[in-house]
């Protein structure tokens, strides 16, 4: 009998050190699935989905489909909606909506387009022609050689590096988009990094908008992120976040960007390819110019000021001069900036200088564009939208979509609060969740963690943020529910968040082409207190491998 003991005493010892022994089926097993409804087909799509994912053991779906924007659907996608919770509720898969972000601030942006974050733009000089003011641009921005007119033999005169002249970088006398040459560059793939870029240093003025363009031609290229424009600073913060999607093979396109020099005096152009592995492309026409009032904002935390430019005495919008604004605000830089309207009986006059300052709205990379969090308004739409998600849903979770918050802070409804970016960013959660639980008292509400994580973005020196998001993690309420979602980072990531008494969830796979990534979530999530569930997360509508993934976190 004491042998026996003794026998299982050591089984149980090894069993508490082995990972098989720790290894735990989650309370929380879900799928991520986004998909606007809007035809019958996203409805069916998501049946497949649930279908699979019910079957294979998984008891949750993250919806993203518009949700915080109901009151703008049309009825069609009402009824779908209420189709797909009954799809849910037949095959027992809870409903979790995706919403409220700040980061991807669409849904606000839908009711009004001037809620997005203001970058500040100052003393914008601007003359006086008749009953017009227009921009009167900075000369000294602009782009030497522009066209690759001027070279020695493969040598362009004017920039500060072109890779390895004729060998990856050859001046192209007979395929150009105008002049008489471009920059082509080819054969890249045979060095380590690949890259085939040009650079230019140029000197701008602080804290104004600039539009940069280029002609790009492609063949074959295959490249880590494709053909890129960028504009950087010396210590080496980018300014303008940008991927102008260009395809492998096209002729000529036009590409067309923006930035705000912010409190730079030289920025650093570039154009060209990074890790580039083959194919061959051409640049033309790289052009730089000042731009003004292009996106401006018009809410009252970024007012427009304009004053003459010698006295400084500031006119009165409506009076003085004709309201403003960008009718088209669509926060690309691909039309052209508003004038200035000079009303009758004002006191402005012809061939007056004058001096604007106004806060215009960025999108990044691909359109994202960061709201305002300081504004009242984006509370007042979601506050609208919770009673309606809790009328066509009646959730008892929610994931607050708050990642990736890539501006802010800058704008006078920031300034005036006197508050850090941790500190408005926590409120700015804190009354996400009051506006959920005034709906819902009993729901339990997710967020992304990213913004919360000092292992990830919750630091300064983030994007075109004005302030620091440290210690945002001490500021919201402590019954939230992380989502994990930065794998190379999670054995960080968990436990900082299990220390601080927050329950975890893990957002796994991520569009690999094994489970590798959810086994090591896995892993790590066996290892952390108060971790209970694990999703499968794809941004690619790749769902071939979530049967598997649902044998995986149910069958340990």
């Amino acid at each position: 009998m004491i042998a026996m003991k003794r026998r299982l005493l050591l089984l149980l010892l090894v069993c508490a050190s082995s990972p098989l022994c720790l290894a735990k089926t989650y309370p929380h097993r879900w799928v991520f699935v986004s998909r606007l409804l809007r035809t019958d087909q996203d409805v069916a799509d998501v049946e497949r989905i649930v279908k699979t994912a019910s079957a294979h053991g998984l008891n949750g779906m993250v919806l993203s489909a518009g949700l915080d924007w109901l009151d703008r659907q049309p009825a069609e996608n009402l009824d779908r909606l209420a189709s797909v919770r009954d799809i849910c509720r037949q095959h027992g898969v809870e409903i979790v909506p995706n919403i409220f972000s700040v980061g991807y601030g669409g849904s606000v942006l839908a009711y009004d387009r001037n809620l997005a974050a203001g970058i500040p733009a100052r003393d914008v000089p601007f003359l006086v022609e008749g009953n017009r003011a227009r921009l009167d641009p900075d000369a000294r921005a602009q782009i030497a050689n522009a066209g690759f007119e001027q070279y020695d033999g493969h040598q362009l005169a004017g920039y500060g590096f072109h890779d390895r002249p004729g060998d990856v970088s050859f001046v192209d006398r007979e395929v150009f988009k105008e002049g008489k040459a471009s920059l082509r560059f080819q054969d890249f793939g045979r060095y380590e990094h690949g890259h085939a870029r040009v650079m230019q240093e140029v000197a701008v003025r602080p804290h104004r908008c600039y539009r940069l363009s280029c002609h790009v031609k492609t063949e074959g290229l295959d490249s880590a992120g494709g053909f890129r424009i960028q504009v950087l600073t010396a210590d080496g913060r980018e300014l303008a976040p940008f991927d102008p999607r260009i395809p492998s093979t096209t002729d000529w396109r036009h590409v067309v960007m923006g930035f705000n020099s912010l409190d730079y005096e030289i920025v650093r152009i570039y154009a060209g390819a990074w890790g580039g592995k083959a194919g061959r492309f051409w640049i033309d026409d790289l052009e730089l110019e000042e731009v003004g009032l292009l996106n401006v904002l018009r809410r009252p935390g970024t007012p427009v000021t304009v004053r003459d430019a010698k006295s400084g005495q500031i006119y009165e919008e409506g009076k003085d001069f004709a309201p403003i604004k960008d009718d088209r605000l669509n926060f690309q830089f691909d039309h052209e900036s508003p004038s200035i309207e000079i009303l009758p009986g004002g006191r402005i006059r012809g061939g007056q200088r004058l001096s604007v300052s106004y806060y215009h709205g960025i999108a990044i990379y691909d359109g994202q564009v960061t709201i305002c969090m300081s504004e009242p308004k984006p509370y007042e739409i979601w506050g609208r939208q919770a009673e309606l998600i809790h009328r066509h849903l009646g959730p008892s979770k929610y994931l607050l979509s708050m990642d990736e918050i890539r501006a802010g802070g800058s704008c006078r409804a920031c300034k005036d609060r006197g508050l850090s970016m941790a500190q408005i960013l926590g409120d700015c959660i804190t009354r996400q969740v009051a506006i959920i639980r005034s709906v819902n008292p009993k729901a339990e509400v997710l967020i992304w963690s990213d913004m919360l994580d000092p292992h990830h973005n919750a630091h300064g020196d983030y994007y075109l943020v004005e302030g620091d998001f440290s210690g945002s993690w001490k500021l919201v309420p402590k019954d939230l529910i992380i989502v994990c979602w930065y794998y190379d980072r999670r054995s960080e990531s968990l436990p900082f968040f299990s220390s601080l008494g927050f329950r975890t969830l893990a957002g796994a796979y991520y569009d690999g082409d094994t489970l590798e990534n959810p086994k090591g979530w896995l892993d790590a999530l066996d290892q952390t207190p108060g971790a209970i569930g694990v999703m499968y997360t794809t941004w690619q509508d790749k769902y071939d491998l979530l049967a598997p993934f649902g044998d995986l976190v149910m069958k340990r």
